[in-house]
């Protein structure tokens, strides 16, 4: 499988989130114009933050959400490794590498090997048949079974 010019996905309906079902039905999702899959956007009402606003477990799962950041932010993002104390490795969604270094600087207890990058695509594009929303139940039931 090749990796999709607009969400950066090799499948379609790849999705690492626990309660996929509930997610889908209650959370506004970036439904890709390419290829159909959709990534969960939708901020949590208590304090205004969204699934890639946090660390991922792995550089594959954190791709997978990319493409919602570098719509809502209008540029690329980037996929930056951070390292806790413990040795914990997470992988997290930064604008830039300002941004990145400015978190490590607020977050003493993680630190960086670098401060580059791992993954950003090199320009970024909109794609015509983008939407942003909720899904209607026979959208979800649709999308589950494909």
């Amino acid at each position: 499988m090749t990796e999709c010019i607009e969400c950066y996905a090799a499948n379609n309906r790849a999705t690492p989130i626990l309660g996929k079902r509930a997610c889908l039905e209650n959370h506004e999702q970036y439904i890709c114009g390419t290829c159909g899959r959709c990534i969960c956007s939708q901020k949590d009402d208590k304090r205004q933050l969204r699934r890639i606003d946090f660390p991922f477990k792995s550089l594959e799962i954190a791709q997978l959400y990319l493409r919602v950041a570098d719509h809502l932010h209008q540029e690329t993002c980037g996929i930056y490794e951070i390292i806790s104390h413990s040795n914990r490795k997470s992988y997290k969604i930064f604008s830039d590498d300002a941004s990145f270094t400015e978190y490590l600087a607020k977050n003493k207890n993680k630190y960086a090997e670098t401060h580059q990058a791992l993954y950003r695509r090199t320009d970024f594009q909109e794609f015509p048949k983008t939407e942003v929303r909720k899904l209607h139940s026979q959208e979800v039931e649709a999308y589950l079974k494909s």
